[in-house]
């Protein structure tokens, strides 16, 4: 499927354009998912269809050891090692506990609670083509060096469902790995590219505060667990910006709050929950002591006994820039020297930062804004949709990738 393109080389001067007839079995594709959201580690129905539509295309797909997600190589007999390094592209392909908001929309989701708002769907219909597409160069002698698709589960879990595909061979013989991530904030036909991080990490923090409570009007004798719960609220995250260079970008916000359940009793329970977020991986690794020492400190000085759970989630994906170079030769070639735009690295968190714990490799933002709306939907929420004109952008950028790959 076309559209107006700037490429300063014309599309088809790289094989692996998509057709008209593969661009809509793909939108359809996409919108099945759409309607049928699984959360993580539950889709079933999710990858059974992925696995269907691979072994149509003479593919063998195979199913992670959990049940849910699968790798797929493309030019490597099964059983054989290849001569070099492969490509692989990832996709996350679980779904979020919110519900569908959109309305006058014949695909939204039929699970109740359950929606496709951070664009997962797109990502796995992307690396679904630029594998069916691969797979027809392949048996045409058009692609020089194997790849493998990765599509991965429960990627919203902490600590991700990429461990997960790694800990089951994800990774073996990989040399660089790609993948993209929609972003509304930017326009179809484009990409937004970072060299260096693009994401922050993000752990997940839980606080429990106890002491001894009582009637309100002896306070005195009580710990002030609704006091004490408001500092640690409070002075906490202003303790912990203070203890780390501030370019760190190290910030920990609450979530939830909750003690009490009479206006005259003074609880004997507390409870805070919320989210520690960096850009800078060093910083990262130093949060969880700073973190526990700030709200020891805090509770310490209101009598008020904590126990912490500090959870942790995902590093700060950090692309590497080779591969992030190859993802902008790769959309030039596809749509000219426009197409490409710089993107700020952002406080999300993304668990495709544990590939490039272990290889090389970059993230690509995917536009998904439609031309000429003027309303940014963000991620994360009930309204969210994409210009499905992203599918075709994605796989002809992952499949130009695949053949300008020279690792």
């Amino acid at each position: 499927m076309s559209r107006e393109s700037d490429a300063e080389l014309p599309g088809d001067v790289l094989p692996g354009v998509l057709s008209e007839s593969l661009h809509a079995e793909l939108v359809a594709f996409r919108r099945d998912l759409h309607m049928h959201p699984e959360l993580g580690n539950q889709e079933f129905r999710t990858t059974a269809a992925i696995k269907e539509r691979l072994e149509q295309a003479g593919l063998r797909p195979r199913v992670l050891a959990t049940g849910t997600g699968l790798i797929c190589d493309i030019g490597l007999p099964e059983g054989q090692r290849p001569a070099v390094p492969m490509l692989a592209l990832r996709a996350d392909i679980d779904a979020l506990p919110i519900p569908d908001t959109k309305t006058d929309c014949p695909y939204r989701s039929t699970v109740p609670d359950r929606a496709h708002a951070c664009g997962h769907d797109v990502h796995t219909t992307v690396v679904l083509g630029a594998g069916l597409v691969l797979a027809d160069l392949e048996t045409k002698g058009l692609l020089s060096r194997p790849v493998r698709l990765v599509f991965q589960p429960a990627e919203e879990v902490l600590p991700g469902g990429a461990l997960v595909a790694i800990g089951d061979g994800a990774l073996d013989n990989v040399g660089r790995i790609l993948a993209v991530h929609c972003d509304p904030k930017v326009e179809v036909g484009r990409i937004g590219l970072r060299h260096g991080p693009i994401t922050s990490a993000c752990d997940r923090l839980e606080v429990a505060l106890d002491g001894p409570g009582g009637h309100t009007a002896r306070p005195h004798l009580t710990t002030d667990l609704v006091t004490a719960a408001a500092r640690v609220a409070v002075d906490v995250p202003a303790l912990v910006a203070r203890r780390v260079d501030t370019r760190a970008g190290l910030a920990l916000t609450w979530g939830r709050i909750e003690s009490g359940h009479a206006p005259n009793v003074v609880p004997q329970h507390a409870e805070l929950s919320g989210t520690v977020r960096c850009l800078d991986l060093d910083a990262w690794r130093d949060a969880p002591d700073i973190v526990h020492a700030a709200i020891d400190e805090i509770a310490t000085l209101h009598r008020a006994k904590s126990e912490i759970n500090y959870v942790r989630g995902v590093p700060p994906v950090v692309n590497d820039r080779e591969s992030t170079e190859l993802l902008r030769r790769s959309m030039v070639a596809r749509r000219g020297l426009k197409s490409v735009e710089s993107t700020e690295q952002s406080l999300g968190g993304e668990d495709f930062s544990w590939y490039l714990e272990n290889v090389p490799g970059a993230m690509a933002r995917l536009g998904v804004r439609s031309p000429g709306d003027r309303m940014v939907r963000d991620l994360h929420q009930g309204d969210f949709d994409a210009d499905e004109y992203a599918i075709t952008v994605g796989v002809e950028m992952f499949t130009a990738a695949a053949l300008l790959d020279d690792m």
